[in-house]
C-alpha cells in the first residue's frame, strides 16, 4: 500500500492510555491504526484479531467463540468482553494502545469503560473519523485488496500501478463480498443504528475528538497525531 505515515515527531514513545479510533465502515480507521500504532510503539487491536488468536491457540474463550463464528453469528458482549480484558492485560499494552472498530453498541462502551477503570484509572481518548456518507460509498464501492499481503488500494482514489495488481508484491487486487454496494448500504445504516450513539455517549464524557477523514490519508494521520500530541 502506499505511504500514508507521518513519523511521530520526538523520543515520545508510547499513548500512556487507551485510543478508540471510532468512525462508520470506510472511515479510513484500520489504515490510521496501524500507521500510528506503528509511530507510538504501541498495539493495534482489533476484535477480529483477538478471536483468530484465541481460536487458533484452543484457549478456553476461543474454544467458546469458535462455534459461534462458525454459525456465522454475534459473538455474544460477555466473550467479547473477556478477549478484549485479557489482551490489554498483558505487557505490551501497559502504555497504551489503539482498539479500531471497537467498542460498537452502547454496552459494550459502558463495560469497557468499566475495565479501563478497573485496570488503567484513566477513560480512553475517542478519535472520531467524519466523512460524507457519498464519499463512503466511493471509498468502500472502489475498495481493492491485495490477495496476497492484505494491502489496500482503490481504484478510484488510491489505484495500483498496475491496474488489479498489487504494487509490493503483484498479487492479485480483489473486492471483498462486504463491499458491493447493496452491501455497503447496510452496513452504514447499520453503524447508525448501533455505533453512531456512541458519538454521543463519548462527547459528554468529555474524551471524544473530531477529525476530519475526509482528507487524504497522510494529512488525517498528520492530524491524529497532532491531537495525540496534544492530549498525551
Amino acid at each position: 500500500m502506499p505511504e500514508v505515515g507521518v513519523a511521530a515527531k520526538g523520543p515520545i514513545k508510547g499513548l500512556g492510555r487507551a485510543v478508540i479510533f471510532l468512525g462508520p465502515p470506510g472511515a479510513g480507521k484500520g489504515t490510521q491504526a496501524r500507521q500510528i500504532a506503528q509511530d507510538y510503539g504501541v498495539p493495534h487491536l482489533s476484535t477480529g484479531d483477538m478471536f483468530r488468536d484465541h481460536v487458533s491457540r484452543g484457549t478456553a474463550l476461543g474454544l467458546r467463540a469458535k462455534p459461534i463464528m462458525e454459525r456465522g453469528e454475534l459473538v455474544p458482549d460477555d466473550l467479547v468482553l473477556s478477549m478484549v480484558e485479557e489482551r490489554i492485560s498483558r505487557p505490551d499494552c501497559a502504555d497504551g494502545f489503539i482498539l479500531d472498530g471497537f467498542p460498537r453498541t452502547l454496552p459494550q462502551a459502558e463495560r469497557l469503560d468499566e475495565i479501563l477503570q478497573r485496570r488503567f484509572q484513566t477513560r480512553p481518548l475517542v478519535v472520531h473519523f467524519v466523512v460524507d456518507p457519498a464519499q463512503l460509498m466511493r471509498r468502500l464501492t472502489g475498495r481493492r485488496t491485495c490477495a496476497i499481503g492484505g494491502e489496500i488500494y482503490n481504484v478510484y482514489d488510491q489505484p495500483s500501478k498496475v491496474p488489479g495488481r498489487c504494487d509490493r508484491d503483484g498479487g492479485e487486487l480483489i473486492q471483498r463480498p462486504d463491499d458491493r454496494e447493496e452491501v455497503i448500504a447496510e452496513r452504514l445504516a447499520a453503524y447508525e443504528r448501533q455505533t453512531r450513539p456512541l458519538v454521543d455517549y463519548y462527547r459528554r464524557q468529555g474524551v471524544l475528538q473530531d477529525v476530519n477523514g475526509m482528507a487524504a490519508p497522510a494529512a488525517v494521520t498528520k492530524s491524529v497525531l497532532e491531537l495525540l500530541a496534544q492530549k498525551r
